[in-house]
C-alpha cells in the first residue's frame, strides 16, 4: 500500500499481462486491505487491475437496495497461488478475443425479491435498446426505475454477449468520482482503459441514479458511446441526461392490478398468514391508489400490515410521511422512508424550483400553465420564469403532464402534493396563495359569464369542467364572502349547462349560510341561485331568493338586480303555466336591458321571450324565433340557438307538423354537442319522442323516453319543472306507447334507452336513430369475428352497429357485450365504463375523465372508485383487454 491506494485485480486474470505474475489479496476483518503482485517486476499496475481509494476497497457500499429489492454486485473470485488445489499455475494472458471468463459477462446483482408486473414496459425498453444506444428511464423517486432497469438488463443479456455492467452512482457524492466509479465496476483503472476495454465489444452499461450527477454522467455517456460503437447505455435518473441521441422513457406508477399484486407479495413476506378474498380487493385497490401506485410506498405500507389492517392503514394515510417508515436496514438513508425519498427529490431542485413545487400544491386536481403563471408568480418567481421552472419540474418527474377534454394540463401525485403543501404551510404563504388561487378562478368564471353569448361556448364549458375541482376549492376559501358570492354567481352557466346543477345548488346554499352580509354580490348570487332552483322545479325556494334579491336591489339602488329579479319572476310564471304574465315580464326585462345598454342581458330575455311565445301559442313566436336563430348563427352562439330551435319545434308540434318538429329538434340536438345540459337535452328528447310516437315508431319513442328519463334523474329535476302542460303531454305520449307495445316491450325498450345516460351519448343515440330511417334493431344474435375495432356483420348479415375488440364484441344498438360468443352480464356502471372505452379504442382515458363521464362528477382527489370498477370490468372482458397507461388512466386495446 502506498499513498493510501491499493491495486485490485481484474476478475480472475493474471496480475500482469506482460509476465506470469500473480496476485495475493491481504484480508483484514473479512475485507481486502491490500493486494500485492507476486513475481512481477513491472512498475505499471497489471493490465487487469486498477488503483482505487482505500475507502472504496474497504467496504464502501456499492449502492442502494431499491424499492423492490436488489443484491449488491458479486465480488470477483479470489485469485489463487500456484499449487493450490485444482490449479496448477496462472496461465499467461490469452488473446483479447479469447480471454473472457464467465464473470466478465457482467456484475448484475441477483434480486432478493420477486419482480411484479411491468411486462409491457420491459418489452418496450428492450425494443428501444435495439434501436437506440442511450435510453434513460425517468420518474419520481420510489417509482421503481432501478429495479425495472435491472430486470430489463437481465432479460437483455443475450443481446449483449460482452457483458451487462451496473454502475451504481447513489453513493457517489461528487462529479469527479463518476469516472472512477464506472471504471471500478468494470475493474479497469481509468477512462482510457475503460474506453479501450469497451471498444469493439457489444456490451450494456447501466448508469443508475444519475440525477445528482447529471453533467458528469452526460459527459461520460457521450465519451463512451463515441469510443465504443457496440456499447449501449441504460440510465436511470429523475432527470434526462439531455445528450444527443438520448431516448427518454418515463416510468409511471404501477397500475392498480400490479400495485395490488405487489402489496400482496410484500405483505405475505412480512406476515405469512396474510390472506385476502375478493371482498377485500376494493380496499386493497383504494390503498394502492392512495399510495399513487408507487412501489416504494407500497412496500413501506406492506411492512405496516404486520400490525394494521388494510382499512386502518388507509385511514392513517393522511399522515403518510410519519406512517411509511419501515424500510430495510440495508436500504440507503433516502430510501428508508417515504419522506426521505421526497426529501431527496426536493433537495435536487434549485431554490426557485422548490418554491414553485410548494406553490403548485394550492391547486386541487390539476392546473393549466396560465393558472400556474398567474397564481404562483411573485415573491421570488417572475411570471416569465414559470414556464421554464415548470418544464424543469416535469423533466425531474415532480410534475406530470396530462390532458382533460383535449386541454393540456399538469398535475401532482398525492404524495408530491402533500409534501409540498406541508412546506407551503410552514412558509406562511398558504393563505396568500389561496387568495391568489381564488382570484384567478373568479376572473376566469367572470370572463366566461360575460362572454357567454358568442362563439366557443362548449370550449368555455370544457375549460370550466377541467377546473371543477379548483373551482370548488376556490369556493371553500373563507377569506371574503363577497368574492365567494361573486364566484358562485359567475359560474351559473357551469352549474346549469355544464352538468353540475345539483352541485351549484349546494354551493349557493353553503355560501348563503356562511354569510348574510348584504351586498351587490349577494344579490346577484341570489338571482343565479333562483335560476338554478327554477330549473330543478323548486319554484317556492326560487321565489324566496327572488324576494330577498329584489329587496337588496331596492336598498342598494341597483336597477340591474331589480330588472333581473322581475324577469326571473316571469320564468316562475312560465313554469306555472301563466304564459301571459311570463311574456309581459320578459318583454319588460328586455326593454329595460336594452335601455341600460346591456346586450348580454337583452339576449337572455329575447331567448326567454321566444320560449314564452311558442309555448303560449303566440302567433309572433315564429318570427321572433327566426330572428333569434339568425342572430345566433351570425355570432357563432350555439346554446341559445338550440333553445330557440327546440321552442320552434314545440310550436310546429302544437300545429300538427310532425316532420318539421323532428327536423327542428334534430337541428337543436346537433347544436347541443359539447354541452352537458341534462335538462335541455332531456326536454328535446321528450319532444322528439312525442313526434316519433305520433308517427307510429313506438319502440324508438320508448327508448327516447327512457333516455330522457335518465337525464332528468341525473339533472336532479323532471319535465314537470317546466310547467304542467309539458308534464301532461309527456304522460299522454307514454300511455300511447305502452298501449301500442304492451307493458313488457315498453319496459324493455325504456330500459335500453336509459343506457344512454349522458347528454353526449343521448345526442348521439337520438341522431343515429333518426339517421337509420326509423328501423328498430332486431333481436340480438351472437356476433361473428371481424377485424379489431371495425364494424362486424351478424350471422344473419343484417345487424348494424356491431364492433369487435379481440374476442369481445359490442352491439351499440342493443348495448349487449359478448365475449367468445357468450353474452356478458355487466352492471350499469360496468356498461357505462365499457361504452366509454369502446367509443375511443386505443385512446387513453384518464381517471378524471372516467369519473366525470361515468359518475358525472369531476376529480377532487379520490379516484379509487375508477380503479375498482375497471378491475371488475376486466374480470369479465379479460384483463388484457383494458391496458393501464403510464399511471394516468386506461385504454382499450384494439
Amino acid at each position: 500500500m502506498a499513498h493510501g491506494r491499493v491495486v485490485l485485480p481484474l476478475l480472475s486474470r493474471p496480475a500482469c499481462q506482460n509476465c506470469d505474475g500473480h496476485v495475493v489479496r491481504i484480508m483484514r476483518a473479512g475485507q481486502i486491505c491490500s493486494v500485492l503482485s507476486v513475481s512481477c517486476q513491472h512498475k505499471v499496475p497489471p493490465a487487469g487491475s486498477m488503483e482505487v481509494p482505500v475507502a472504496a476497497a474497504e467496504g464502501q457500499p456499492d449502492g442502494p437496495t431499491r424499492a423492490q429489492g436488489e443484491a449488491r454486485p458479486p465480488e470477483p473470485p479470489l485469485p489463487v497461488l500456484p499449487g493450490q488445489p485444482g490449479v496448477d499455475r496462472c496461465r499467461p494472458a490469452l488473446k483479447k478475443e479469447n480471454r473472457m471468463t464467465a464473470t466478465e459477462h457482467g456484475n448484475l446483482p441477483s434480486p432478493l425479491t420477486t419482480f411484479v408486473g411491468r411486462r409491457q414496459e420491459i418489452a418496450e425498453i428492450r425494443r428501444l435498446l435495439r434501436t437506440r444506444r442511450l435510453v434513460t428511464l425517468t420518474g419520481m423517486g420510489g417509482v421503481g426505475k432501478t429495479r425495472l432497469a435491472l430486470e430489463v438488463s437481465a432479460a437483455a443479456r443475450e443481446s449483449f454477449p460482452d457483458g451487462v455492467w451496473l454502475v451504481d452512482l447513489a453513493p457517489v457524492s461528487g462529479p469527479s468520482a463518476v469516472i472512477a466509479r464506472a471504471a471500478g465496476a468494470l475493474r479497469v483503472p481509468d477512462l482510457d482503459r475503460l474506453t479501450g476495454y469497451l471498444a469493439g465489444r457489444r456490451a450494456l452499461l447501466v448508469l443508475d441514479n444519475c440525477e445528482h450527477l447529471i453533467d458528469a454522467c452526460a459527459e461520460l455517456a457521450t465519451t463512451l458511446l463515441a469510443a465504443a460503437p457496440g456499447l449501449s447505455i441504460l440510465a436511470t435518473s429523475r432527470h434526462i441526461l439531455d445528450v444527443r441521441g438520448e431516448q427518454m422513457f418515463a416510468v409511471a406508477p404501477l397500475p392498480e392490478a400490479e400495485a395490488v399484486e405487489l402489496l400482496l407479495d410484500r405483505a405475505t413476506a412480512v406476515r405469512p398468514d396474510f390472506r385476502v378474498d375478493e371482498a377485500d380487493r376494493p380496499g386493497l385497490s383504494r390503498l394502492c391508489a392512495d399510495l399513487d401506485g408507487l412501489p416504494l410506498a407500497i412496500e413501506l405500507a406492506a411492512s405496516r400490515l404486520r400490525t394494521l389492517s388494510v382499512g386502518q392503514l388507509t385511514e392513517r394515510l393522511e399522515n403518510r410521511f410519519a406512517l411509511l417508515t419501515g424500510a430495510s436496514r440495508t436500504a440507503p438513508v433516502h430510501h428508508r422512508t417515504l419522506r426521505g425519498v421526497i426529501d431527496w427529490s426536493h433537495e435536487l431542485c434549485t431554490p426557485a424550483e422548490r418554491l414553485l413545487w410548494d406553490r403548485l400544491t394550492v391547486f386541487a386536481g390539476g392546473f393549466s400553465l396560465e393558472a400556474a403563471e398567474s397564481v404562483c408568480s411573485g415573491d421570488g418567481i417572475n411570471e416569465a420564469e414559470v414556464l421554464d421552472l415548470l418544464d424543469r419540474l416535469v423533466a425531474q418527474s415532480v410534475v406530470l403532464t396530462c390532458a382533460v377534454d383535449g386541454l393540456p394540463r399538469y398535475r401532482l401525485l398525492s404524495t408530491i402534493r402533500e409534501y409540498g403543501r406541508e412546506r407551503l404551510r410552514e412558509s406562511g404563504e398558504q393563505d396568500e396563495l389561496r387568495r391568489r388561487h381564488r382570484d384567478f378562478f373568479l376572473a376566469l368564471a367572470q370572463r366566461v359569464d360575460q362572454s357567454w353569448y358568442g362563439p366557443g361556448q362548449s370550449e368555455k364549458l370544457a375549460r370550466l369542467r377541467a377546473e371543477h375541482a379548483n373551482l370548488l376549492a376556490a369556493l371553500d376559501y373563507d377569506g371574503d364572502p363577497r368574492a365567494r358570492f361573486a364566484l358562485a354567481a359567475s359560474l351559473c352557466w357551469h352549474w346549469s349547462t355544464g352538468g353540475f346543477l345539483s352541485e351549484g345548488r349546494r354551493q349557493f346554499e353553503r355560501a348563503f349560510a356562511a354569510s348574510r352580509e348584504p351586498s351587490p354580490e349577494r344579490a346577484r348570487a341570489l338571482l343565479a341561485a333562483a335560476w338554478v332552483a327554477q330549473t330543478q322545479g323548486d319554484l317556492a325556494t326560487a321565489d324566496g331568493w327572488l324576494d330577498e334579491a329584489d329587496a337588496l336591489g331596492e336598498s342598494l339602488g341597483d336597477a340591474w338586480v331589480r330588472n333581473r329579479a322581475s324577469g326571473l319572476r316571469g320564468v316562475s310564471a312560465h313554469y306555472r303555466g301563466q304564459f301571459e304574465e311570463a311574456i309581459r315580464r320578459y318583454e319588460n326585462a328586455l326593454s329595460a336591458a336594452t335601455a341600460l345598454g346591456d346586450e348580454h342581458e337583452a339576449t337572455t330575455w329575447r331567448l326567454a321571450l321566444v320560449s314564452g311565445q311558442t309555448y303560449a301559442g303566440d302567433p309572433r313566436a315564429t318570427e321572433t324565433g327566426e330572428r333569434v336563430v339568425a342572430a345566433s348563427e351570425a355570432s357563432g352562439e350555439r346554446w341559445g340557438r338550440a333553445l330557440t330551435l327546440m321552442a320552434l319545434g314545440h310550436d310546429a308540434w302544437a300545429r300538427g307538423d310532425r316532420e318539421r318538429t323532428k327536423t327542428l329538434v334534430r337541428a337543436a340536438l346537433e347544436s347541443m354537442r359539447g354541452f352537458d345540459d341534462h335538462a335541455m337535452v332531456a326536454t328535446m328528447l321528450g319532444l322528439l319522442a312525442w313526434a316519433t310516437a305520433e308517427g307510429g315508431t313506438h319502440e324508438r319513442a320508448a327508448r327516447l323516453l327512457g333516455t330522457a328519463d335518465v337525464l332528468w334523474r341525473d339533472a336532479g329535476s323532471s319535465l314537470s319543472a317546466f310547467g304542467p302542460q309539458m308534464a301532461e303531454q309527456h304522460a299522454r305520449c307514454e300511455r300511447a306507447v305502452i298501449d301500442a307495445l304492451g307493458e313488457a316491450a315498453y319496459t324493455k325498450a325504456f330500459a335500453e334507452g336509459r343506457a344512454h345516460d349522458t347528454p353526449g351519448r343521448a345526442v348521439d343515440f337520438a341522431l343515429t336513430a333518426e339517421s337509420d330511417g326509423g328501423t328498430e334493431p332486431e333481436e340480438s344474435t351472437p356476433p361473428v369475428p371481424a377485424e379489431p375495432g371495425h364494424q362486424v356483420r351478424a350471422a344473419d348479415d343484417q345487424r348494424p352497429g356491431m364492433f369487435r375488440f379481440g374476442d369481445v364484441v359490442y352491439c351499440t344498438a342493443s348495448l349487449e357485450v359478448y365475449r367468445s360468443g357468450e353474452r356478458l352480464h355487466l352492471t350499469t356502471t360496468e356498461l357505462k365504463l365499457w361504452r366509454e372505452f369502446a367509443a375511443s379504442p386505443g385512446t387513453v382515458l384518464t381517471r378524471e375523465i372516467l369519473l366525470e363521464r361515468v359518475w358525472d362528477h369531476a376529480w377532487v382527489g379520490d379516484t379509487h372508485v375508477v380503479d375498482v370498477q375497471v378491475m371488475r370490468l376486466r374480470a369479465k372482458i379479460g384483463r388484457e383487454r383494458i391496458e393501464t397507461v403510464r399511471g394516468f388512466g386506461y385504454k382499450l386495446r384494439t
